[in-house]
């Protein structure tokens, strides 16, 4: 019999992040194809900012317990689990419920960490990896020398794109400003600054002809211009409305607004490309491909991880208990890397 109490933190409508609250409880029982995760990092993502604001496009009903992804260990199987994943450090996309101690899932939604990479690493690059790895690869389909923009690319994603992208021999221009650009040409970036700069000027001089992809996660006004910077034949991959984060009005309205013009932009002959990236858009490809797909591509990051092709970007880890400082940390824009939750 588990001796373990269940923590989990709520988020009981639009508040501060002083205003969430620490529930205490039973530890969950794994039901028939389910375990039970004893959490050991989750973390704090764009989504659950937007989430506290109820600005998110998909907004859980008031109250619930965030947390988007998580890695812990399978600490119980249910009826028709395999016995040997017990003991098995995994991780999971969950959307909401990954900031607590311990997560039911069903065991399909599981994908194994390797041995030799820790909870906080692999936590850093569940959503950010597999949103970079399927943007680059099955949206974009980059080759080997062609030339990428990445907005925000010192972020959560754009950081791991850019990574990828250097190892698939692809060119990287990223927007960041301007404290962080040492540090990307020592990484082969090329830096330009978006609050200085031209940026459409900027990478006209840099790549005449346009580029082969853009990676545009501000929405906006912003996914207009990196329409204008694509070359023939080249992709616009949309991912997020962060210049909407503080608006107020509808929250579903400025995505619909992009799903609009990206339809809009693939109707013309303009040998052009446009996407709008959710990673949970691929379960209309029905359930079991969706799992099959997620878990191929993390596995793949990953791997890419144990190479030292990627970096796990960690830039801080605090108790669950800390969860409000954890979120003003994130919300800030101050720090490079993931804000780590350890239960």
């Amino acid at each position: 019999m588990n001796t373990e109490g269940l923590v989990e933190v709520v988020l009981p409508g639009k508040v501060a992040p002083e205003g969430l609250r620490i529930r205490h409880g039973a530890v969950p029982t794994a039901g028939p194809g389910q375990v039970v995760i004893r959490v050991e990092a989750t973390g704090v993502s764009f989504a659950e900012q937007q989430m506290r604001r109820g600005r998110y496009y998909d907004q859980p009903p008031f109250p619930f317990v965030p947390g988007y992804d998580l890695v812990g260990t399978v600490l119980a199987t249910g009826e028709g689990v395999g016995a040997g994943l017990a003991g098995t450090r995994v991780a999971a996309l969950v959307k909401v419920g990954g900031w607590a101690s311990h997560v039911l899932v069903d065991a399909a939604d599981t994908v194994e960490v390797p041995d030799g990479i820790g909870a906080a690493e692999a936590e850093t690059l569940v959503v950010n990896g597999v949103t970079a790895w399927q943007m680059l690869h099955r949206k974009a389909r980059v080759r080997a020398g062609q030339t990428i923009v990445v907005h925000g690319v010192n972020g959560g994603v754009g950081s791991v794109l850019a990574e990828l992208a250097h190892v698939a021999g692809v060119k990287v221009i990223g927007t960041a400003s301007a404290r962080h650009h040492d540090a990307l040409r020592e990484r082969g970036i090329v830096p330009v600054d978006y609050r200085t700069e031209d940026v459409a000027a900027r990478v006209r001089e840099l790549a005449p002809g346009g580029v082969d992809a853009v990676f545009d996660h501000v929405g906006g006004r912003s996914v207009t211009d990196s329409w204008r910077l694509l070359a023939p034949g080249g992709t616009l991959v949309s991912y997020g409305t962060a210049s909407t984060r503080d608006d107020e009005g509808s929250k579903q309205w400025p995505v619909i607004k992009l799903l609009g013009r990206v339809w809009l932009w693939n109707a013309l002959p303009n040998r052009r490309r446009a996407y709008f990236y959710n990673v949970w858009a691929g379960k209309a490809l029905g359930k079991n491909r969706f799992r099959a797909r997620l878990r191929a591509d993390l596995t793949q990051v990953f791997v890419a991880l144990q190479r030292g092709d990627i970096t796990a970007r960690i830039a801080a880890q605090l108790p669950l208990t800390r969860v409000a400082e954890a979120l003003r940390l994130a919300e800030s824009g101050t720090v490079a890397g993931k804000v780590v939750l350890n239960p």
